[in-house]
């Protein structure tokens, strides 16, 4: 078992990765916690017991849940239960259980206890990590949301054996962009290490940034024209993917503003090609639609925002040229 702290003065928690860590759940449940809420999705396949009175919950599947009309039907539940503030919330799942129940549990009576049981390899090295919690509006991917940490995370990697194939490849899009967050080794290390690593590396952003300034910005490398790629809708892809072909762009969108030169770019390709990701643009993408949607992101407070690379590493950029995101777009066609 592996332990790795995020370390927030006195709202510090513990990430538990491992086989069998979910075995090591009733650790984490706090001492005068009377009543649990579990929120789950069917077909996770991982059960919990908290070892205090408990019920299930179960929303609906995909994106489709990251609604508020989710959290609104959680936080009745919740009531009917008496879940009170010294009670505690267990996101079973992915990361949309993470966020909807991070999410409703930061809203109930202003902020109850949760804890997430991460099932799948994109939760254990992003979603569940961090206190991010969010939901989708129409208008665009987590623009309504909260800062809440939660009180323990456990990431049982023996879970990840029933996972699809598709799901773990598309996950690496997540765990590449940790390549360029100081961790440009991790393809040599067991799939253990390597979560714990990014873990890792998460907890010592969001410890300097727990709110998303400049710094904690840069876990988004990737996810502009990702995040694009899904509001769009049109296209068969899962966040990771979305994610690898944004780190992909925003390579190429490097080169363009003179930023990086190409052997730079070659490396991003290198690490997307050791985990067997694609950089493809979806075929008929459309180029001003997904610029459009580039500019609806939530970290675009001056124009259009992204995180690039440079010779000093990344960096949060703002007012970049429209045409500059067009130019870096036909790129991406010609270098297919």
């Amino acid at each position: 078992m592996i332990k790795v702290e995020v370390p927030l003065g006195d709202r510090s928690y513990s990430v538990l990765v491992g086989p069998g860590a979910v075995n090591k759940l009733n650790s984490l449940i706090p001492a005068d916690a009377e009543r649990a809420f579990v929120v789950t999705q069917a077909g996770v396949g991982v059960t919990v017991d908290p070892g205090i009175p408990y019920q299930v919950a179960h929303i609906p599947d995909g994106e489709e849940a990251k609604i508020l009309t989710t959290v609104g039907n959680l936080c009745s539940s919740f009531a009917e239960f008496g879940i009170t503030r010294r009670d505690i919330i267990i996101g079973v799942g992915g990361g949309v259980v993470t966020d909807v129940a991070g999410f409703a549990a930061s809203v109930y009576h202003r902020g109850v206890r949760v804890i997430h049981v991460a099932t799948t390899l994109l939760a254990q090295i992003d979603a569940a990590i961090g206190g991010k919690t969010g939901v989708n509006l129409p208008e665009g991917k987590n623009l309504v949301g909260t800062f809440w940490q939660p009180s323990g995370v456990i990431c049982d990697t023996s879970v990840l054996n029933n996972l699809p194939e598709r799901e773990m490849i598309a996950a690496m899009g997540e765990l590449a962009k940790y390549h360029f967050l100081g961790g440009s080794q991790l393809d040599k290390l067991p799939l253990d290490q390597r979560i714990a690593a990014c873990i890792q590396i998460k907890a010592d952003v969001v410890a300097l940034d727990e709110r998303e300034g400049a710094g904690r910005a840069l876990l988004n490398y990737g996810h502009t024209l990702g995040h694009a790629l899904e509001i769009a809708g049109s296209f068969d892809l899962r966040h990771g993917e979305a994610v690898a072909i944004g780190l992909k762009y925003a390579a190429l969108l490097a080169l363009t503003l003179g930023r990086i030169d190409e052997s730079r770019v070659a490396a991003h390709q290198a690490v997307l090609d050791a985990y067997s990701l694609s950089s493809r643009l979806p075929p008929k993408a459309n180029h001003e639609d997904l610029v459009d949607l580039c500019g609806k992101d939530k970290k675009a407070f001056d124009g259009f925002t992204f995180v690039l690379d440079s010779s000093d590493g990344l960096e949060v950029v703002s007012g970049i040229p429209r045409e500059a995101l067009l130019s870096a777009l036909k790129l991406m066609e010609i270098s297919e």
